[in-house]
C-alpha cells in the first residue's frame, strides 16, 4: 500500500507542475454565465486557434445552444472546416503537414483549461515576448521556449521581456511594448479573458448547468435536513 501512495505522489508532481507553468500567474477573472463574453471567445478560438489547434470533443451545434446563438449565425461566422452543424471542431491543418513546419503536431484544447488552469492559459496568452534566438522569434514568459508563434501579435503588438539576475538566474520583472497592436492593452486583455472563457466553457460545456442543478441540490438537502430532523424527534419523544 505505501509503495502504491508513493508511486502515486510521485506520477502527481509532474501534472501539477504542469498546471502552474512557470512565472507569476494573472487573475483570469472569466464570467461564464456572459454569453457574450463567450461569443467574443468563440470568434477569436475560431479565427486566431482553429487553423492549428482543434477541439475535437465539441459540437458546433452544442455551441449554438449554449452560446445562445442560431445555428445559422453558427454556419455563417464559426464554421470555417465542416459544413456540418453536428460535426466536431477539428484542426484545418493536416497533422503531417503540422509535424513537417513545427516539429510536433499543435495538441487538441478541448481539455487544456481543466489541463492548465485558466490562469494559467490567460497568463500565457499575454506573455509572449521579442526572442530573436528562437524559430518563430518569440517566447514565453510562462511557457519558456515555446514552439508556438504569436498569432496575436497583430492584436497585441509585440513587447520584450525585462529580466533581472537574481542568485544567478534571471528572474522576469516586467514587459515594454515595442511596437502597439490593432487594440489597447485593456483590450487585448479583455479579449484574451474572452478566449480563455470560452475555453474554459469547451473543457466542460455542462458545468453551467451543473452547477445550477447543484444548488437545487444543497437547496433540497437542507429541506430534507430540517424534515429528518423533525421526524426523528417525533419518533424518539417518548424515549427515555
Amino acid at each position: 500500500m505505501n509503495k502504491l501512495i508513493v508511486a502515486f505522489l510521485l506520477a502527481l508532481v509532474p501534472l501539477l507542475g504542469m498546471a502552474s507553468g512557470g512565472g507569476h500567474l494573472e487573475d483570469a477573472d472569466i464570467d461564464l454565465g456572459d454569453q457574450a463574453s463567450l461569443q467574443r471567445g468563440a470568434k477569436y478560438f475560431v479565427n486566431y486557434c482553429l487553423s492549428c489547434h482543434s477541439a475535437k470533443f465539441q459540437r458546433y451545434n452544442r455551441t449554438a445552444k449554449d452560446l445562445g446563438l442560431s445555428e445559422e449565425e453558427v454556419k455563417e461566422n464559426l464554421m470555417f472546416t465542416t459544413d456540418k452543424i453536428g460535426e466536431t471542431m477539428t484542426v484545418a491543418m493536416d497533422a503531417q503537414d503540422a509535424n513537417t513546419w513545427f516539429g510536433v503536431a499543435p495538441p487538441d484544447l478541448s481539455v487544456i483549461a481543466r489541463a492548465r488552469g485558466v490562469d494559467w492559459i490567460y497568463t500565457y496568452l499575454r506573455s509572449f515576448y521579442i526572442d530573436e534566438s528562437r524559430p518563430f522569434g518569440v517566447n514565453n514568459v510562462v511557457f519558456p521556449d515555446v514552439g508556438m508563434p504569436h498569432v496575436l501579435w497583430k492584436l497585441q503588438g509585440t513587447q520584450k521581456a525585462v529580466f533581472q539576475e537574481h542568485e544567478g538566474q534571471k528572474v522576469f520583472e516586467k514587459f515594454e511594448q515595442v511596437t502597439p497592436g490593432s487594440l489597447s492593452p485593456e483590450e487585448f486583455d479583455a479579449a484574451m479573458r474572452d478566449l480563455t472563457a470560452f475555453l474554459s466553457y469547451v473543457g466542460e460545456p455542462i458545468q453551467m448547468e451543473r452547477k445550477r442543478l447543484g444548488t437545487w441540490v444543497l437547496l433540497f438537502l437542507a429541506v430534507f435536513f430540517v424534515l429528518a430532523y423533525l421526524l426523528k424527534k417525533e419518533y424518539w419523544k417518548d424515549v427515555h
